[in-house]
């Protein structure tokens, strides 16, 4: 049995490098078959380095193949966070007559003690399908003058006026700037000045247009910003959201924006951004996120790898309590890699408990339906003296995991914990589903109103399942439980 089997926090259909370090997901974009993933990548190290980007690519977003690294440091400095596009009409002028891809990227230039660093947008590109890549003999395309951090540019293409737009994170706001060409760009507006959340810097935006409960007639744009964690606030690093009107140059908030929103309730879904060019009539947008938080990603307790990726989720626009609601949901392709194991309706706790008292299991997925009211959930990965608990309070009505006595917690003094998410206006019933690996948790509720995910860190042997019920004469409606096994791919990593 190898390292990585020992320690057992490798996730058995969650992304993750080989080895050494990871954190943002970079570059995604989808071309010919195949969705590209890239990330923060310190080849030579378990914590934060010499950042290159990582690549692996898959075609059904389950099984990944980890590819040799795509973008190298150089005299512009390390390899931090961007985006790729697919470049379907050759406005670069790099290609042909058949489209190919543009990373476009920050240049981090570390420079003497007494002067900031330098960030500035660079670009590249492949003709190969992203697996080499030639950096643009004019780098950089984009610099600025006054701000101190300028960086994670995330680019689509604006087809209603034939032109590339990019989001770029400036310290405590976002810029937006417009191109013909991916090279020569134009300052468009600023926005985030006294709006959302300003406890840490401002990181990996996106920009995207979502339906509104899926009517094509009514379009709103979400903004997404990450913010890093600040000894100040507990929480550590996390992702907000906006939703507004964009006009292709200027972003304008919604009456809903005024109040700080999250993506994610609890402490391990950071720097998430979506996938470009998904044909258009796939319809979705898909999102994934980086499952870790800056307060303790260096020390949490992986051997030979540190870092992995959340399962990929769709996003929509749902009215919920009279606002447009950002929705996340797991990715539909994880149903196909699900087994089923055990099916219930109308049962009581006890009787879920007798039916999962043989089940050992390390990566699965509980779906369970809840009578209104009802505060019950489900014990996981249990043992001698650890568990994490997700589960609904029907009397506060608020979604929560918790994670205080989940395994390993030393490394960091605030990683045990209790996360909460509020749920929308109660319905007649409420949904829980629970994604379960190695060492995390992720838990959607109310549709995918509410979100938490968290990693854990349990003993090898800590395998126990249990439902619990706050009150014994309520039942669940029905309680659905999944092995999750995806294959790995012929020849890959992964």
């Amino acid at each position: 049995m190898s390292a990585t089997t020992k320690q057992n926090y490798r996730g058995v259909y969650h992304f993750s490098p080989e080895k050494n370090w990871m954190n943002d997901p970079n570059g995604l974009v989808y071309f010919e078959g195949e969705y590209h993933l890239f990330f923060q990548h310190h080849p030579d190290g378990m914590t934060m380095g010499e950042m290159h980007w990582g690549h692996a690519v898959s075609k059904d977003l389950v099984t990944w193949e980890e590819l040799p690294l795509a973008l190298v440091p150089d005299e512009l400095g390390m390899i931090f966070s961007g985006s790729a596009v697919v470049d379907w009409h050759n406005t670069t002028g790099f290609f042909g007559e058949k489209p190919g891809l543009v990373a476009i990227f920050t240049h981090h230039l570390n420079r003497p003690e007494d002067e900031h660093p330098l960030q500035y947008q660079s670009i590249a590109y492949s003709k190969d399908n992203g697996r080499t890549w030639t950096k643009y003999a004019g780098n950089p395309v984009l610099t600025h003058d006054t701000f101190i951090d300028f960086r994670d540019p995330k680019v689509f293409w604006d087809r209603e006026r034939s032109r590339w737009v990019m989001i770029v994170a400036c310290g405590q706001t976002v810029c937006l700037y417009h191109s013909p060409d991916l090279i020569h760009w134009t300052f468009a507006s600023e926005f985030g000045t006294g709006t959302g959340s300003h406890d840490g810097v401002w990181e990996c935006p996106d920009l995207f247009p979502l339906a509104v409960d899926g009517d094509k007639e009514k379009i709103r744009w979400v903004m997404l910003v990450s913010i890093g964690a600040d000894p100040a606030y507990e929480e550590g690093s996390r992702t907000q959201y906006f939703t507004g009107g964009f006009d292709g140059e200027v972003f304008t908030p919604d009456e809903a924006s005024h109040s700080i929103r999250w993506v994610d309730y609890g402490r391990d879904n950071y720097a998430g951004v979506s996938w470009s060019d998904l044909p258009e009539e796939d319809g979705r947008r898909l999102f994934i996120g980086w499952m870790s938080n800056w307060m303790y990603a260096p020390q949490t307790p992986s051997a030979g790898f540190r870092g992995a990726m959340t399962i990929p989720r769709e996003l929509t626009l749902e009215t919920r309590n009279g606002e447009a609601a950002l929705i996340q949901r797991p990715a539909q392709e994880l149903e196909a890699v699900r087994i089923p194991v055990l099916s219930l309706t109308n049962a009581s706790a006890q009787e879920i408990n007798a039916a999962c008292a043989g089940i050992q299991l390390e990566a699965y997925v509980i779906e369970a339906e809840l009578a209104p009211g009802m505060t019950a959930g489900f014990r996981m990965k249990a043992g001698a003296a650890e568990q994490t608990l997700a589960g609904i309070n029907g009397q506060t009505q608020e979604l929560y995991v918790d994670r205080r006595v989940s395994g390993k917690s030393s490394f960091h003094p605030l990683f045990a914990g209790m996360h909460s998410a509020r749920l929308a206006a109660p319905a007649a019933a409420c949904d829980l589903h629970i994604y379960v690996d190695r060492s995390s948790v992720e838990v959607f509720a109310g549709g995918g109103q509410a979100v938490i995910t968290d990693l854990i860190f349990p003993e090898h042997g800590s395998t126990g399942l249990a439902a619990f019920a706050e009150q014994e004469e309520k039942r669940f409606l029905s309680v659905r439980i999944y092995e999750l096994s995806p294959a790995a791919p012929a020849g890959g990593s992964r």
